[in-house]
């Protein structure tokens, strides 16, 4: 066969596989594949806390309420930077004073130091929807809690494992606790650890020329070494808090305390045995707030007898304050107290 033939054999067939080639692709599906997708990029929290209206990972948590001791010699407390809300109420008439911590968002590493429970302290726990940690309390107390009107953790049951001792503070003022070992031990117990709270409201930040530019001092009629006093920073608006002319200050971060939020709740006290007391914080009574650097009259209201009511605070219009996103800290104090604003 000579080169020519060969060719002109080769033709057809070349022919019939470009056919077939051209077929076999026309029914062919083409898939297009996307370049990989790099991971999203972190979105802002946008859940936050009920009470102080600050996002936070934890917003749905079940609050903690946490007894805290204020004798002196127990100074400088730990953890109460890391609270949403914090409760300062007289436990005797005048005489010292204790504090509920309310810890939604925050997770300090300690917290103290623990002091027992006071009745009073229970309704207002009951009401934010609190496991309510304590360090035994007054018969009071305890016949309340002995009778599980609420969720709550004794350190005299759990010391150990819920709380812990240090040794170089003198007891009973060496007692801690953090929100994790809080969290694991309400684990252990079957309580529910989701909140359930509707809290506050809250406005809109103010813009800076929408707030006060005066500093101002707010003093609070507690007695000798629990005496109180706010001083309001225009530059942060906060408000800083100082007890028998000195700093508070966190022990955990040794930063001064500070809050966004004064309320002065204004509730009748009465001797109990001569060593309790027994406050009024259910029912209506007056209060004032401190705000962006200016002050507000209203009511507060808790309703019911033991009942898991929030307690609500009113401007004079009636309506439901709404607080600035941040801390909140009430004071609770007697009508006949006296409460110093002054503007510098």
């Amino acid at each position: 066969m000579n080169t020519k033939k060969y060719i002109y054999l080769s033709l057809p067939l070349v022919a019939i596989i470009a056919v077939f080639l051209l077929l076999s692709f026309s029914n062919r599906k083409i898939e297009i594949i996307n370049p990989p997708i790099d991971p999203p990029i972190d979105q802002p929290i946008t859940e936050v806390s009920p009470i102080s209206g600050l996002p936070c990972e934890n917003y749905n948590r079940r609050p903690f309420a946490v007894m805290i001791a204020e004798d002196e010699v127990a100074r400088p407390l730990s953890g109460l930077s890391s609270a949403d809300l914090v409760i300062e109420m007289p436990v005797m008439t005048d005489g010292m004073n204790r504090m509920m911590a309310i810890y939604i968002c925050g997770n300090p590493n300690e917290i103290g130091s623990i002091r027992s429970a006071r009745h009073d302290f229970i309704p207002l726990a009951m009401g934010y929807d609190a496991i309510f940690a304590h360090w035994g309390g007054s018969h009071f107390s305890l016949d309340k809690l002995n009778s599980d009107i609420m969720d709550n953790i004794d350190a005299l049951i759990y010391s150990g494992s819920a709380f812990w001792r240090q040794t170089n503070i003198a007891a009973p003022h060496n007692g801690f606790t953090n929100i994790e070992k809080l969290y694991n031990k309400a684990t252990d117990l079957g309580y529910r650890l989701e909140g359930e709270l509707k809290g506050y409201k809250h406005r809109v930040p103010a813009s800076s020329d929408q707030l006060a530019t005066s500093s101002a001092m707010l003093t609070i009629g507690y007695p000798g070494a629990y005496e109180v006093y706010w001083k309001y920073s225009p530059e942060t608006n906060s408000y800083l808090r100082w007890r028998n002319n000195s700093e508070e200050k966190d022990f955990n971060n040794r930063k001064q305390i500070s809050a966004k939020n004064i309320v002065i709740m204004r509730a009748e006290s009465h001797h109990l045995e001569n060593q309790y007391n027994d406050v009024d914080i259910e029912g209506i009574g007056s209060a004032e707030y401190y705000l962006d650097g200016q002050a507000f009259t209203g009511t507060w209201k808790k309703e019911g007898k033991d009942e898991p009511t929030k307690l609500f605070f009113y401007g004079e219009d009636s309506e439901e304050i709404k607080f600035v996103p941040g801390q909140i800290w009430i004071e609770v104090i007697a009508p006949s107290k006296k409460i110093t604003y002054e503007i510098n």
